[in-house]
């Protein structure tokens, strides 16, 4: 499989199965409403499971071990295979394509990457450079009287700022 298959969804329950070994259910408390990285990117019980299934099919995490619940059946422990492991570290080092994305996914990078306490210069530098291309496209079309087209280019400027103040 390669990765521009995988969904967001697969991408983020890759990246925290890369920090630590771990089960579906305690991927999806880590990924709650309620949860810090549930603030940014909040993923339902059931999808964790599906994307934590799709990441075995497709060797990017291997299951192991059954660990013992108190509550419901043995969890079944699953890391994330050395193939996981690079296009994780691709995908978080990779900006954010549109505009419409930046308040999830590159939030959710950003956290991700202060989580395991990795740098986050190039995802910082080559995000600068996506949003410096959106807007020369987007000055260069005339795009000013859209309102969709304005909300891009005010999204983008304001995303320069938020990363220039990192």
């Amino acid at each position: 499989m390669k990765d521009e298959y995988l969904s967001a969804t697969d991408h983020v329950v890759l990246a925290v199965l890369a920090e630590a070994p771990s089960h579906g259910f305690a991927l999806a408390q880590q990924l709650s409403s309620t949860s810090d990285l549930g603030r940014i990117f909040t993923v339902r019980r059931p999808l964790v499971y599906r994307a934590l299934n799709r990441l075995v099919e497709n060797d990017l995490a291997t299951p192991g071990r059954r660990e013992p619940s108190t509550a419901g059946p043995q969890r079944r422990i699953h890391i994330a295979s050395p193939n996981g492991r690079r296009i994780n570290t691709d995908w978080l080092s990779e900006p954010v394509r549109h505009v419409r994305d930046v308040r999830t996914q590159l939030l959710v990078k950003l956290r991700l990457l202060d989580r395991s306490e990795l740098s986050n210069e190039q995802l910082v530098h080559s995000q600068r450079l996506e949003l410096n291309e959106t807007l020369e496209q987007l000055i260069a079309r005339g795009a000013t009287g859209d309102a969709v087209d304005q909300w891009r280019m005010h999204s983008a400027t304001a995303t320069l700022r938020f990363l220039n103040s990192l």
